[in-house]
């Protein structure tokens, strides 16, 4: 598919599941796209609302405040040691980085970018955007000479897969062998749910334990949509490799991106808050278990989600017919066609949605588990 054949955006082949949906007596319970329902904390709208007067541009790099507290955080939260303000970068979201990433690197066409068998679509979208080859696999044995760019996403969106140290290790020395540059995606690090994950903070590709102090051609990246409910926002940011930062941080100065200087407040003050991630956490935490024994009942069998926002499940048939089932009980989900080839009989549920909702999907699910 050359830069110029785009394909249509796969949300948009879902209008008449939605509608069936919204035909339910007792209204749609929407579990499709991950879109955080919960007031965004007031710590981050007060900070916000002081930070108004922004009569000058912003800076592309961010507020010297801001990349203090990036370095603060990955230490304290991800077990990162050894950043400085020149290892760190704000992004404008993380989907931004991640569809332009292959582009900022000057990728094009004869070039790899590898990403996991059950994806995010915008990982392949980077690398059509430039004529790139997009390859599916989660074997580092796999991937060939040419591997420019290799992204790694763990917690899994859509299957909630968790990367070990050695696993991550693993693949990170693959991609230094082929000269590649490796991007963990970690966007759902703080959703950790079940096996050792409920107990032990979900790895870095930054731990010390992985790059053995050479972050070389290693970047992570992380949003606050999700643990600080800012999808609105557009806050993310980008660390690892001073030598690739520098290069992103020259390309998007030519090309004038930058985040608002009040948004960069306002992540300040996400940032330094762990009270209200934790609050977050435990309101997924409640939602995830009610939703994922009432799918159990109804037949579902869940895969994996041992972290992150989404319950992976099937029922063994094609994915479009499970998700006309949940349709005609009221319940919007997504497909596992949309997150690759390799899971065609798969749906995603979303844990974004009330508790109201939650108990109203759950309910309909044993109502017809029992019928």
């Amino acid at each position: 598919m050359g830069r110029g054949d785009l394909p249509e955006y796969p949300w948009d082949l879902m209008g008449p599941y939605r509608d069936r949906a919204a035909a339910h007596r007792d209204g749609m319970v929407d579990l499709s796209i991950g879109s955080p329902v919960d007031p965004t904390p007031a710590i981050v709208r007060e900070a916000l609302a002081l930070a108004t007067d922004a009569h000058a541009y912003p800076t592309t790099v961010g507020t010297p405040e801001l990349r203090a507290e990036i370095v603060r955080w990955f230490e304290r939260r991800r077990g990162v040691t050894g950043l400085t303000e020149a290892h760190v970068l704000p992004t404008i979201g993380s989907k931004e980085l991640v569809a332009l990433l292959p582009f900022l690197l000057g990728l094009g066409e004869g070039d790899i970018v590898v990403h996991p068998r059950a994806a995010y679509p915008s990982y392949e979208m980077g690398a059509v955007l430039v004529g790139a080859t997009a390859m599916a696999s989660d074997d580092p044995d796999e991937w060939p000479e040419g591997t420019r760019l290799v992204w790694l996403n763990s917690p899994g969106n859509p299957d909630g897969r968790v990367l070990t140290v050695e696993e991550l290790r693993a693949a990170r020395d693959r991609a230094r062998q082929l000269g590649a540059v490796i991007v963990g995606d970690e966007c759902y690090a703080e959703l950790g749910w079940e096996g050792r994950w409920a107990d032990e903070p979900v790895p870095s590709l930054l731990d010390p334990a992985v790059t053995r102090g050479d972050r070389s051609d290693t970047l992570v990246i992380y949003s606050l949509s999700k643990q600080s409910n800012m999808a609105g926002y557009r806050t993310a940011f980008v660390a690892g490799s001073r030598t690739v930062i520098g290069r992103l941080t020259t390309v998007r100065k030519h090309a004038g991106l930058m985040l608002p200087q009040p948004l960069q407040h306002a992540m300040v003050a996400a940032l330094a808050d762990d009270a209200h991630v934790a609050e977050q956490k435990e309101r997924y935490r409640s939602r995830r278990d009610i939703l994922k024994t009432a799918l159990e009942a109804a037949g579902f069998r869940i895969d994996r989600s041992e972290a992150g926002l989404y319950l992976w499940a099937t029922e063994g048939r094609d994915g479009w017919d499970s998700l006309g089932r949940l349709a005609d009980l009221g319940i919007l989900g997504g497909p596992g066609h949309f997150y690759g080839v390799h899971f065609p009989e798969h749906v995603r549920l979303s844990l974004t949605a009330s508790d109201e909702r939650i108990a109203a999907a759950a309910t309909r699910l044993r109502d017809a588990a029992a019928a």
